[in-house]
């Protein structure tokens, strides 16, 4: 069924590569071949996602999948740096959840609307002027920058609406939206009139409102894909409170207990905790029981047996309904903020193939070891985590690359240089 809602989409991202590090000489009088004066590349460019409060869709990423910032520039002579590649702003709509599309663990909520850095650029590489010593003062050697960070993500729109209508389909979810707010859902006589959800902010009194959602109509089966609900059950996990409404005119010949209970089995089955989320559940289309109470009676009994509050009202005549947003208004100010989703993504230990021969090299008191799996795997260490440092000291020992530079002569104190890492060696 077309729509022009998204509220899911699957995108790569790939920060930006930084640039070569230069082999340049300047013209110096007594300085051999003029010194090295090669310049450092420039850093790629970082992916960052940013809030955008006029967007309410992923509708954007329905066509583009793939995101690249761009690529630092290559550093040149005289010392001169390259410029850092530019970093790329992916705007979504507030409360998008981004997830890790192979585990589907969440990474980053962006509810809080602040920006988050998603992939980081490679680092630049080391010009030539870094490698010089009193012994070797001609370097023709300079470090290729760092690829940058890569993921495959899945954007996943969660609303952020306090209070949540939830009920059978055609039962006047979008007919109360429209009373109690300024929202203009479309209206209509038959099932899933609601093709996606709706938002409406409803004004109580000076100083107090609140934000309310209209979700398609749930049916049963809607946990296991029947329908339209499941698509959007999504979208009452962040509400704090829900209006439970039930059709009591029997004008469709149905039960409003076995429709009540039916929802909320529905709820139980998607998430446990949904059900037990607080709610309030409203009698709709009283007008329409011209007198005959049984349907109201029964159905008050059973729900404030469950512990339910309870209010009938008629959305088409506005009956009941002010009574019932200031009972919203009430409950929530006793309720917890909206909800925000922790991260619960473990990055993966990379899987290092240390197959490939390695180059090193030894230029008087530096060593220089490069090799493409020590490239992919600088890239990915965060070396400001010890853990991540203990990591790849185990790699390299477990690869032999210590043991080869024992064999060619490596002494304590002996500078190592792998790409744009510097280190001492100790034995």
């Amino acid at each position: 069924m077309a729509t022009s809602f998204v509220d899911k989409a699957r995108i790569s991202i790939h920060a930006g590569k930084g640039g070569d590090g230069a082999v340049a000489f300047h013209r110096e009088k007594y300085v051999a071949a003029g010194g090295p004066d090669g310049g450092d590349g420039g850093r790629g460019g970082d992916i960052v996602f940013v809030v955008d409060d006029n967007m309410s869709t992923l509708m954007d990423f329905r066509y583009k999948r793939k995101y690249v910032a761009g690529n630092g520039a290559n550093g040149q002579g005289k010392r001169c740096y390259g410029k850092d590649g530019e970093t790329l702003y992916i705007r979504v709509p507030r409360g998008t959840l981004v997830r890790d599309t192979e585990t589907n663990a969440i990474i980053h909520d962006m509810s809080t609307g602040e920006n988050w850095v998603a992939a980081k650029g490679g680092r630049g590489g080391w010009g030539n002027m870094h490698f010089a010593t009193p012994t070797r003062q001609v370097p023709r050697f300079a470090k290729p920058g760092l690829p940058g960070e890569s993921h495959d993500i899945t954007l996943e729109l969660k609303l952020l609406a306090d209070v949540g209508l939830v009920g059978f389909p055609n039962v006047g979810k979008s007919t109360l939206l429209s009373v109690v707010s300024k929202a203009h859902p479309k209206i209509a006589n038959y099932h899933f009139t609601t093709l996606f959800p709706n938002l409406g902010v409803v004004y109580v009194d000076e100083g107090s409102s609140f934000v309310m959602a209209d979700i398609p109509g749930i049916i049963e089966g809607a946990s296991e894909g029947a329908g339209l609900g499941h698509d959007f059950l999504r979208h009452i996990d962040r509400c704090r409170l829900l209006i439970h409404l039930v059709d009591v005119s029997g004008s469709e010949g149905r039960d409003p207990i076995a429709d009540f209970d039916a929802i909320n089995a529905e709820l139980h089955e998607y998430n446990p905790e949904l059900a037990q989320r607080p709610q309030i559940v409203a009698a709709n289309k009283c007008d329409l029981l011209y007198g005959d109470r049984e349907n109201i009676e029964k159905l008050k009994a059973h729900v404030e047996a469950l512990g339910y509050s309870f209010f009938e009202m008629s959305a088409v005549t506005h009956e009941g309904t002010r009574a019932l947003v200031q009972e919203c208004a009430r409950r929530l100010a006793d309720l917890p903020p909206i909800a925000h989703f922790e991260a619960d993504y473990v990055p993966p230990e990379p899987v290092v193939d240390t197959s490939e021969e390695l180059k090193i090299e030894h230029f008087d008191d530096i060593w220089i070891v490069e090799g493409p799996w020590l490239q992919r795997l600088v890239a990915t260490v965060n070396f400001s985590d010890y853990e991540s440092r203990m990591f790849f000291d185990r790699v390299l020992r477990e690869a032999g690359v210590f043991t080869r530079m024992e064999e060619m002569g490596v002494k304590d104190g002996d500078t190592v240089s792998m790409y744009d890492l510097m280190f001492e060696y100790k034995e």
